[in-house]
């Protein structure tokens, strides 16, 4: 279910796919895997959002990737990576994974707990190139730098210590408080999507939760707001 305004389309987070197994239960915001639903094959160049919770010392077995920019933020606990580029890493909340899967990759996720579970966001961007030189990268940002502010964490140009990404996309995140109030203009040939990933969350008055994403096309001035607390992604997409 979508809920249209004047500026923007409010996509439900009731209204995503879920895939829920032993030990991972995903919802997913655009068609993925067992669900499909021709209206919801993305937004511009945006192709997946996949919200991940994956039991302690599970996982993604070894699979391989081709022409796509994949990103993981995790929420709460610590995601082992490991790619056939010879990289391993623990992704911990904070921290922006990018992997360009280009020509071909191998890689595994899996909780770095045996105790904890692990939630985080992965999300699929369509590159601008076809054919690229796969890569990784990885980034902490700072709670201070992400609390109440609006940190750019991903972009074309990798500006501000952000991790680079092959796509016209800047990437923002922020972490609420209650009181706390962040403000973004969207230009007039630009487009937005706003995800929230934990928290409630008022924009322009509108009440959104956890799970809900709002689609915007062209100009708009953003205020986002918290009475409780919250975190969120904004996208800012060419």
């Amino acid at each position: 279910m979508t809920f249209n305004t004047a500026t923007h389309v409010i996509h439900n987070r009731n209204a995503r796919g879920r895939t829920q197994i032993g030990w991972l239960d995903s919802y997913h915001t655009f068609s993925f895997g067992g669900f499909y639903d021709p209206s919801r094959m993305g937004f511009r160049s945006l192709r997946v959002i996949n919200d991940d919770r994956v039991a302690p010392g599970a996982g993604f077995a070894t699979h391989g990737h081709k022409d796509m920019e994949i990103f993981t933020y995790v929420l709460e606990g610590a995601l082992e990576h490991k790619d056939s580029l010879g990289n391993g890493s623990v992704i911990r909340p904070g921290e922006a994974q990018i992997m360009s899967a280009g020509t071909g990759i191998l890689h595994s996720e899996f909780n770095h707990s045996q105790i904890e579970p692990v939630h985080f966001l992965q999300v699929w961007i369509l590159p601008n190139e076809q054919r690229l030189q796969p890569r990784y990268d990885q980034k902490a940002f700072p709670i201070e730098e992400r609390r109440g502010n609006l940190r750019l964490i991903a972009s074309k140009d990798g500006r501000d210590g952000a991790v680079k990404v092959f796509q016209d996309v800047d990437l923002y995140t922020s972490v609420l408080e209650a009181g706390d109030v962040v403000n973004y203009h969207l230009l007039s040939d630009r487009y937005g999507w706003l995800q929230i990933a934990q928290g409630e969350v008022k924009l322009n008055g509108e009440e959104l939760k956890a799970g809900d994403g709002v689609q915007m096309n062209g100009e708009e001035q953003l205020e986002i707001s918290a009475d409780v607390g919250a975190e969120l992604l904004l996208f800012d997409l060419g």
